[in-house]
């Protein structure tokens, strides 16, 4: 990342100077000590390093909190299911991938990265997963820089080719009329065939509200509206979806209050 470009302000409640042991998860330090080949002891100045350059291409809240660390997908109750079904050929796209991080993980895991795909909207975040994980010359898996509102991006070539898509952080970066324009065209990606899939997580809360946050308007579901939703993309697109959701504490060092929680879900096409 080039020296010139203007650090973004620090001075606010999601930026942390340094990672608590807390902010560093045992399956984060592992996958960097194993898979990347970062020495133990220069893990911590490692992270730093990258995230801080990451902050200059856009100040997410995820960013300043080294939440990127945190499980994902390998968190939910579908993990080994979804690590076998790439093992057998389905394909499985991280939606808004960041540093790639959970791809990582799956090929870590065992899961072929040819069968896994990674897309975002800053060319940089997908760069600077690479000087993460330090693998740019042994990762075969596809990134491509794509907006989810443009109809020429390179997903277009994906429409009805995905068995999974993981969503995590992602949906709630809007409000819910635009959420769920933007969840139908996830849900077009997936296979017309029973048992495709969306699973991920976001910022919800026990009352589902739209709130503005340091990325804009965001509407942060329950359990309720999320399936709600989803009962109305279903209708509209003539699609059956089951939906699997759960409200989880967010855990230490995030500096939302009150009754902010993280939602889990999955979404199955039957």
């Amino acid at each position: 990342m080039p020296a010139s470009e203007e650090m973004p302000d620090t001075n606010v409640d999601w930026f942390d100077e340094h990672p608590t042991e807390s902010q560093i998860p045992a399956s984060a330090r592992r996958l960097l000590e194993t898979y990347s080949g970062v020495p133990s002891e220069s893990v911590v100045d490692h992270i730093v390093h990258v995230r801080n350059d990451a902050w200059r291409v856009f100040p997410y809240p995820c960013i300043g909190q080294f939440r990127f660390l945190e499980p994902g997908l390998n968190e939910c109750e579908e993990y080994d299911e979804i690590v076998q079904r790439l093992k057998e050929g389905q394909q499985l796209l991280d939606m808004a991938c960041c540093f790639g991080q959970t791809i990582r993980q799956l090929v870590a895991d065992g899961a072929p990265a040819e069968n896994i795909y990674g897309c975002d909207l800053q060319l940089k975040f997908i760069e600077l997963g690479y000087k993460l994980f330090k693998d740019r010359d042994k990762l075969p898996t596809r990134f491509m820089v794509a907006d989810i509102f443009d109809p020429a991006s390179p997903l277009s070539e994906l429409g009805g080719r995905l068995d999974i898509v993981y969503a995590g952080s992602f949906f709630h970066l809007w409000g819910l009329e635009k959420q769920k324009e933007v969840s139908k065209i996830v849900a077009s990606l997936l296979r017309p065939q029973p048992g495709s899939m969306v699973i991920g997580r976001q910022i919800g809360a026990i009352t589902a509200a739209e709130k503005t946050g340091p990325t804009g308007t965001m509407f942060r579901h329950n359990v309720e509206s999320f399936r709600k939703m989803w009962k109305e993309i279903g209708d509209d697109l003539g699609v059956h979806f089951t939906v699997e959701a759960s409200l989880r504490e967010l855990g230490r060092g995030h500096f939302e209050q009150n009754d902010t929680r993280r939602i889990w879900f999955s979404v199955r096409r039957q």
